[in-house]
């Protein structure tokens, strides 16, 4: 990996109570495995929790930055994000003697960043975690920002924790091996920071799609996300606030989140399904008169540029929808929260809306059964 050495850009996260760094570039190996061997000196017990797939095609940066570390292997997909896994990670955890100055490492996409950090925060109450992203998705958005979880029957990241990584290491050279159909899910977390607060950055794409991790444009496009994430919760990093802040990275998750726990869990890749949400949170705004159809024309045609779906496969049950939206963690007082475009590179949050627009909006985008 060591031909495709870059510069490595670092973006500061502060909350209000800790801060810690973000390293984007390439070949970032060597940086990592140098920190892990300062805790190591320092008396820290390091853990690596990963799943089957990551293991077996980044088996070189395993060897080069992590080495002789304790590795759990957890099972590749969405449905790792239970219950069963998160005590499979504790447990891996106690046999292998982490402390509370012990530090857990996730190496993977947004399933095993969450499944390990909700771990940490809940192990001895509380212990240092480092994310080594995998994937876009995971780049982009879940792996910045302290936001930690796993999924149960009754909806997706219903338990979970704030906590806080003490580092990010976004290593680019990483996505060369991720399938195309995952690379474009994560664009939809790229395309959602340009409709809601970077309207150049939502041009570029509608100009030229990026849809290869070769493409030259990668490294400014994850920086600029991250920076734009960091900045929204340094301001808002519990997701407090009563109008906008933190919530407006929810743009399109409140219908995505639905249809991933009623279609099943993998169904849909994340990217997919709130690829879809993208367009119903679009239809919807136009509804109430924030934006023109032709804005609406805009963000299909950008979601099908990146070889993602802006229509269901297939229908589903209305009431179903209804009833995962209505245990959405963005629900306030019993009443149901969108975030909805004023214009492209602008949200603002909803609280209240009519149900009848909302099935409304469902059927516009594939049906219900």
């Amino acid at each position: 990996m060591n031909s495709h050495l870059s510069s490595t850009t670092k973006i500061e996260v502060s909350t209000s109570k800790e801060s810690y760094p973000i390293y984007i570039g390439r070949g970032l190996e060597y940086a990592l495995k140098s920190e892990i061997e300062g805790l190591a000196r320092s008396g820290s017990k390091v853990a690596v929790v990963t799943d089957s797939s990551v293991r077996a095609v980044l088996c070189r940066f395993f060897d080069s930055a992590l080495g002789e570390l304790p590795i759990l292997e957890i099972p590749f997909g969405e449905t790792s994000k239970s219950i069963v896994q998160y005590e499979r990670v504790l447990d891996f955890f106690a046999s292998n003697g982490l402390d509370r100055g012990g530090v857990a490492v996730a190496v993977g996409g947004g399933v095993i960043g969450d499944l390990t950090g909700f771990a940490a925060a809940s192990w001895l109450r509380g212990i240092r975690f480092i994310q080594i992203p995998t994937t876009l998705l995971s780049m982009v958005d879940s792996s910045v920002g302290g936001k930690t979880g796993i999924n149960i029957a009754a909806g997706k990241n219903l338990v979970g924790a704030f906590h806080q990584p003490i580092a990010v290491y976004e290593d680019l050279n990483l996505l060369a091996s991720l399938p195309s159909r995952d690379f474009c899910a994560g664009m939809a977390e790229v395309m959602k920071y340009g409709m809601l607060a970077d309207s150049d950055l939502f041009e570029m794409l509608e100009r030229q799609p990026l849809t290869d991790s070769r493409d030259h444009r990668l490294g400014s496009v994850v920086e600029r996300n991250c920076q734009t994430k960091a900045n929204v919760v340094n301001a808002d990093e519990k997701e407090l606030t009563s109008s906008g802040g933190r919530a407006l990275l929810n743009l399109g998750h409140t219908f995505g989140h639905a249809i991933e726990n009623v279609a099943g869990y993998g169904e849909y890749l994340h990217g997919e399904a709130i690829a879809v949400g993208f367009v119903a949170a679009a239809r919807l705004s136009a509804d109430f008169g924030y934006i023109e159809q032709s804005d609406v024309d805009r963000v299909v045609k950008v979601v099908k540029a990146h070889k993602l779906p802006d229509q269901l496969k297939s229908p589903l049950k209305l009431d179903a929808l209804f009833s995962a939206m209505q245990k959405d963690k963005k629900v306030r007082s019993g009443k149901l929260r969108f975030v909805v475009l004023e214009s492209i590179g602008r949200a603002i949050t909803k609280d209240d809306v009519p149900l009848e627009k909302v099935e409304e909006v469902w059927r516009t985008v594939g049906g219900i059964d």
